[in-house]
């Protein structure tokens, strides 16, 4: 994945008013904040910063800040749009200090639905989360979990504990092994697999 680099200028004015003023100017207002140092306000480029946040990889994900000749690495702990158009209108960033551990959410994906075994005997996925909560060093941070349906079948849960997590990190909810997803019996779907298995055999 390439490197996403947040070019951003301090801004001198806080508040409703300095936000209103950044965006006036054509640039998205934000606030950095964490560590030693105090909450610095600062904004970026409008155009730039839908950039970085069209790859997907912004929100969540560790970005390098630059400011001048400085750059420090932070995370986009929260990024806020605007109800009707979806323009970014605020976003949060955190910074990060090496040899830190980070608590973010990391978003879990389910592959090989289209051979589960459990699927195409007419269950269905029922997902109770969409993501979890991990405690991550901040220089290996998962894109992803990713759970392989491949091999499950009808009343299969899948946990926390079936996704092998990379070395050092850790669910923020440590002690039990917490569901992510079921495969669960569907009628209707029971109903088509059964017509598409008479169909096979009269075939």
């Amino acid at each position: 994945m390439a490197e996403i680099v947040l070019n951003v200028e301090v801004r001198d004015r806080t508040g409703t008013g300095g936000a209103r003023e950044a965006r006036r100017a054509g640039k998205v207002p934000g606030i950095l904040y964490g560590g030693p140092k105090g909450p610095v306000a600062v904004a970026v480029k409008a155009n730039e910063f839908r950039k970085s946040l069209n790859t997907g990889q912004l929100h969540g994900h560790l970005v390098t800040l630059k400011y001048g000749d400085e750059s420090q690495p932070v995370i986009a702990k929260d990024i806020q749009f605007h109800p009707v158009t979806d323009e970014p209108m605020h976003f949060d960033l955190l910074r990060v200090e090496a040899g830190s551990t980070i608590r973010i959410a990391i978003p879990v994906h389910f592959k090989n639905q289209d051979i589960c075994p459990g699927l195409k005997a007419g269950g269905s996925l029922e997902i109770v989360r969409h993501d979890v909560e991990l405690n991550c060093p901040a220089d290996a941070i998962p894109e992803e979990l990713v759970f392989d349906l491949s091999k499950s079948q009808l009343g299969d849960t899948i946990r926390i504990g079936d996704i092998t997590l990379p070395k050092g990190v850790t669910p923020v909810v440590a002690d039990r092994d917490f569901v992510l997803a079921t495969l669960k019996v569907s009628s209707a779907g029971m109903s088509e697999a059964a017509e598409a298995a008479e169909g096979e055999a009269e075939g």
